[in-house]
């Protein structure tokens, strides 16, 4: 039988018995779909996370000090000695490669404008903050140099603050009170979206750092004013953070005399390695969920194998009648090989199109990016094709092995 009609024939079988064709697919079309939907899931919440951390900073550090409290401000989170505007002093003057140090007091408040009451954050900042951020105003100026010298009472906020308390209106130059201080705003921040935990990033007030420790905090000069929350340091280059990691470990167990062997008083996290956890987390789950859908294509491939077994019972006597009119082994083989081959193909093709659909009507909802790797789309595809090979051979080789004097007298 040559291989026109082989395929020919194969295609008329399929065709001839729609409803058990559709039911031999049927298991192929939802492993596929929910291959295609889980490992889509999975890289848009990978990507979301990477952007989120992004959106941080670029060759960002993140150095934290010990937990403590003043004046409704949050000190930080760790369990050691707490650091200084003179340590982000000492980081910007004595480590090489660095780009910007942010020191940053961080606090909630309550703001007030026009009648609108919103609680938000406020965090004290120095110049360097939208540097090492990568956070530019989108209206207005930035803090600069004089306004933290000075302790100037002006504010840059983020977009959600802008609408929640100002509406369509313009902020720039319009007055609020936080923690009955007034301020004056003379900025808006470019809208970074939610983080990869949820937060609204955008939902914050920058003051200087001056004025946020005596004005917020109510600090006086006998009262630490110059402890911060954290210090932000941007390093000049991708290939320096490892250096200037070390480096800045060095130099802060040197400046709080922290004795060799000891922890660190402080914690130094790498946006690199955040990143590449968050990464390698995320992975570990798109596998689970694609190893999980995975199982769906085996199930089907147990439906084609029962579906051509029987299929192989009720057509019997055609195959004797191939066999007699000259049909080899070889033909009756390759014939309902590709017959399961068809049907895995075309089940894997509308799994392929009913999981496209699925993934961007779920990451849509979810406000996942949508990405479908073509990879992962090529290899659910071809699985499918491998589990008629594998799942079709046996019922394939029975129908072969008939023999057609046997198989032309059963009715």
């Amino acid at each position: 039988m040559k291989g026109a009609d082989l395929i020919s024939t194969s295609f008329a079988a399929v065709r001839g018995s729609p409803m058990r064709s559709a039911l031999t697919a049927l298991g192929v079309v939802i492993g596929v779909a929910s291959v295609i939907v889980m490992v889509a899931l999975g890289q848009g919440a990978q990507k979301n996370i990477q952007d989120s951390i992004q959106s941080l900073g670029s060759n960002l550090l993140i150095i934290g000090p010990a937990s403590s409290r003043s004046g409704g401000l949050n000190l930080g989170a760790g369990t050691g000695q707490a650091l200084t505007t003179d340590d982000a002093i000492a980081i910007k003057t004595e480590v090489a490669n660095v780009q910007a140090v942010a020191p940053t007091l961080r606090g909630g408040t309550q703001a007030v404008a026009g009648g609108q009451n919103y609680a938000t954050r406020l965090d004290g900042v120095d110049a360097d903050y939208f540097t090492a951020r990568d956070w530019p105003v989108a209206k207005g100026r930035a803090i600069d140099e004089r306004d933290v010298r000075q302790a100037r009472k002006v504010v840059v906020i983020g977009q959600t603050v802008a609408t929640a308390l100002f509406g369509d209106s313009d902020p720039i130059g319009q007055r609020l009170r936080a923690s009955r201080t007034p301020f004056e705003v003379i900025g808006v921040l470019e809208a970074k979206g939610q983080s990869s935990f949820g937060q609204d990033q955008d939902d914050i007030m920058l003051a200087p750092i001056t004025t946020a420790a005596r004005r917020v905090a109510g600090r006086s000069q006998n009262q630490a004013i110059n402890r911060v929350s954290q210090i932000l340091v941007q390093a000049a280059t991708e290939d320096d953070i490892s250096q200037v990691e070390d480096d800045i470990r060095s130099l802060l167990r040197q400046r709080q005399k922290t004795p060799s062997g000891e922890a660190d008083g402080f914690s130094l996290q790498n946006q690199a390695s955040i990143l590449a956890t968050a990464q390698e987390t995320t992975g570990v789950l798109t596998a689970l969920l694609a190893s999980i859908a995975g199982v769906s294509l085996l199930v089907g491939g147990i439906g084609i194998m029962n579906i051509m077994l029987v299929s192989v019972t009720e057509r019997t006597r055609e195959i004797g009648l191939r066999k007699a009119l000259g049909a080899s082994n070889g033909d009756i083989l390759s014939q309902f090989t590709l017959e399961a081959i068809v049907l895995s193909v075309l089940g894997g093709a509308i799994g392929l199109a009913i999981g496209l659909l699925g993934a961007w009507g779920l990451t849509s909802a979810a406000k996942l990016p949508f990405l479908v790797s073509p990879l992962s789309a090529f290899i659910a595809v071809g699985v499918s094709a491998l589990v008629g090979v594998v799942f079709g051979a046996y019922p394939a080789w029975r129908a072969a092995r008939l023999d057609p004097i046997e198989a032309l007298r059963r009715e």
